[in-house]
């Protein structure tokens, strides 16, 4: 079971979600949005969706520093093992706060107000479990982990080196499966995500508008009839 949870799980996930965006983008282009209710409400929105998507730029950030920068990389700058998690758990908690209060007001917004309630896809029900269950699952480890809890697991020696293990296509999964119950249920919960994403409105994500930088200008022109009557027009401009 620790094999297949923690040595083939992550590749399936992964596989379903670049096969997902591919086709998505192949065959349902137009579909790639966020499906917007900002028409049936918008004060909630303005507060809960900066809150929420720049905490989670963050915490996704953090995630990428504690998951592929390893422990030698610090030490030979250093920066010893208690500055790096002060800093760590510091600036995660601030970011983990504002996505979680983000999502909170969000979730409120979907479920009180009728018009974005009707507006729900079968889909966003399945992705907001998901989504909050990897938020409190990653919380919880955090908190763990910073009283003492885990009696004192260094996640960077253990899901960190399995993590960056998958790259390598060698998986340490022993690593993984002596992590505490949190982390793992933190893991999975994310892969769960992962799988997810182009399947629900998470992969407007993917939707990079590059196209509009390099699009023709559109030529806005003062319409002035009594003017326009009156003059000639200018050359190359001649009625047909």
């Amino acid at each position: 079971m620790d094999l297949l949870l923690w040595g083939v799980l992550p590749y399936v996930s992964v596989a379903l979600l670049v096969a997902g965006t591919v086709w998505r983008g192949r065959y349902d282009r137009f579909g790639i949005t966020t499906h917007s209710s900002q028409l049936h409400e918008s004060r909630l929105l303005r507060i809960g969706s900066p809150l929420f998507h720049f905490g989670m730029l963050f915490v996704v950030l953090g995630h990428v520093v504690g998951l592929l920068i390893p422990m030698e990389w610090t030490d030979a700058l250093g920066i010893s093992d208690h500055a790096y998690h002060l800093v760590a758990v510091s600036t995660g908690a601030v970011a983990g706060a504002a996505a979680a209060v983000g999502i909170g007001i969000l979730v409120y917004r979907r479920l009180r107000v009728p018009a974005v309630r009707k507006a729900t896809l079968k889909s966003d029900h399945l992705m907001y479990a998901v989504l909050l269950g990897a938020m409190a699952l990653g919380i919880l480890a955090t908190v763990l982990n910073s009283t003492g809890a885990t009696d004192g697991y260094n996640y960077r020696e253990g899901v960190s080196v399995w993590f960056r293990s998958l790259f390598a296509l060698r998986p340490d999964w022993a690593l993984m499966a002596g992590a505490p119950a949190a982390f793992r249920l933190h893991v999975l919960f994310g892969f769960a995500l992962f799988a997810l994403i182009p399947y629900s409105r998470l992969v407007h994500m993917f939707a990079v508008p590059l196209r509009y930088l390099f699009r023709p200008f559109v030529v806005y022109r003062r319409r002035r009839p009594g003017r326009i009557a009156n003059r000639a027009p200018k050359r190359g401009w001649e009625r047909v």
